[in-house]
């Protein structure tokens, strides 16, 4: 068969498709480059601006001033084990959650729905969480970090609306064979939701992460509890001090190497996403089969 010439207007498409593609990979490809690029550049030199794709004098002293900090390690391992043990614990307790919200036979699962709803838009403020999470004895405590996010209505929502999307012939053909709720849910439901559970558990993760105000609110006297971004959060505090002393220095064409709020911003940057960048394309086939799944209604 002859292959179908393509006319001028598809030709003009395809053309105009491949520059946009382009463009938006610049777009998105260009600030993290720019910010590895600063976080590898001297201090002081960095304050002239001028730098793009390419460190203008290059130098690890960022990251030596990052890594170095006290507590750091220990944040790092803290928010480490905060996000596996939180991300395993939020998966498990939302789909148990969702699982049985999204049981047709479930007595009212629309009200509960709409309780979890309200509750994404009115909390109580966070003087009454404080005092709550302290009369459960979770401030002061590792477990602060995970409890609190255990259920998670949007997570659970979504959990709860990719079941629903399932056949119901699954459930009722296992359930013929003898089979209990959680045999339908552990041998059955989960499996066909590993792309939703990719996604919340990437939600999750990402949350977790990057979580360092809790840390500040509930853990701030407790430096074996510290979390990674509240270190970090502290870091560049303590040198945003320099940034007059830098500018200055720039000003006056000094060529002392020196890390400044700039410099250090970057490299704490790089530092906290490259774990998540790393997980992501693992995650990627599941994270988008899980947000578009379910989407269109038959």
């Amino acid at each position: 068969m002859k292959k179908k010439k393509s006319s001028i207007a598809d030709k003009i498409f395809v053309a105009c498709n491949t520059l946009f593609m382009i463009a938006f990979v610049v777009i998105t490809l260009y600030p993290v480059l720019n910010t590895l690029a600063i976080s590898f550049n001297d201090g002081i030199d960095a304050v002239r601006g001028g730098i793009y794709l390419v460190p203008r004098k290059f130098t690890l002293e960022n990251y030596q001033t990052v890594l170095g900090k006290q507590n750091m390690m220990t944040g790092a391992y803290i928010t480490l084990l905060r996000t596996i043990i939180g991300t395993v614990f939020a998966l498990v307790s939302n789909a148990l959650l969702a699982f049985i919200v999204s049981r047709k036979r479930f007595l009212f699962k629309s009200q509960l729905s709409l309780f979890w709803v309200i509750t994404m838009y009115v909390n109580g403020g966070m003087i009454p969480v404080f005092l709550l999470y302290r009369n459960l004895h979770l401030t002061g405590t590792f477990w602060v970090y995970v409890v609190p996010g255990a259920v998670s209505a949007f997570n659970m929502l979504v959990l709860r609306t990719y079941m629903q999307g399932l056949p119901d012939s699954l459930e009722e053909s296992a359930q013929l064979d003898g089979a209990g709720y959680w045999t339908v849910f552990s041998k059955i439901i989960s499996p066909l939701c590993k792309p939703v559970y990719a996604t919340v558990a990437l939600f999750v993760a990402v949350y977790q992460w990057n979580s360092w105000f809790d840390a500040m609110l509930y853990n701030r006297m407790k430096s074996e509890y510290t979390t990674l971004q509240y270190e970090l959060m502290k870091l560049l505090s303590s040198v945003m001090q320099q940034s007059g002393s830098a500018a200055n220095a720039a000003a006056a064409g000094a060529t002392a190497s020196a890390v400044t709020p700039v410099s250090v911003r970057a490299a704490a940057t790089i530092a906290t996403m490259l774990p998540i960048i790393c997980l992501y394309p693992f995650l990627q086939r599941y994270f988008v089969a899980g947000l578009t799944i379910g989407g269109v209604k038959e």
